[in-house]
C-alpha cells in the first residue's frame, strides 16, 4: 500500500469512530468523558488531515539504496576453524556443566 492509501484507510476509521460516538446518548456517559472523548476523535481528524498535508508537500522518498548483499553458504562450515574457541554459553567441549 501507498502512504496515500494508509491515510486514507485511517481517515476512514477515524470518521467511523466519529460517527459511533456522535451516536452515544448524552445519557449513556458522563458529559466530561463524552466531550474528552468527542474532543479526542477531533484531535484524531485533524492529525489525519496534518499528516495528509505533510505526505502531499513532501517529494516522494526515493527508494532505498540496495546494500550489496553477501550469500551465505547452506554447506556446513569447516570444523577446524572453530577448534579453539568455546561454544558461547556452553563452555568447552571437553568440560562438562555441573
Amino acid at each position: 500500500m501507498s502512504l496515500n492509501d494508509d491515510l486514507t484507510v485511517i481517515q476512514r476509521c477515524v470518521e467511523d469512530l466519529a460517527r459511533a460516538v456522535d451516536r452515544l446518548p448524552p445519557r449513556s456517559c458522563s458529559a466530561p468523558d463524552l466531550r474528552r472523548v468527542r474532543a479526542d476523535t477531533e484531535h484524531l481528524r485533524e492529525s489525519v488531515a496534518l499528516l495528509r498535508a505533510a505526505a502531499a508537500q513532501s517529494p516522494a522518498a526515493p527508494a532505498p539504496a540496495r546494500q550489496n548483499v553477501v550469500p551465505v553458504p547452506d554447506t556446513p562450515y569447516d570444523r577446524s576453524l572453530w577448534t579453539d574457541s568455546d561454544d558461547e554459553g556452553l563452555g568447552a567441549r571437553d568440560r562438562h556443566a555441573p
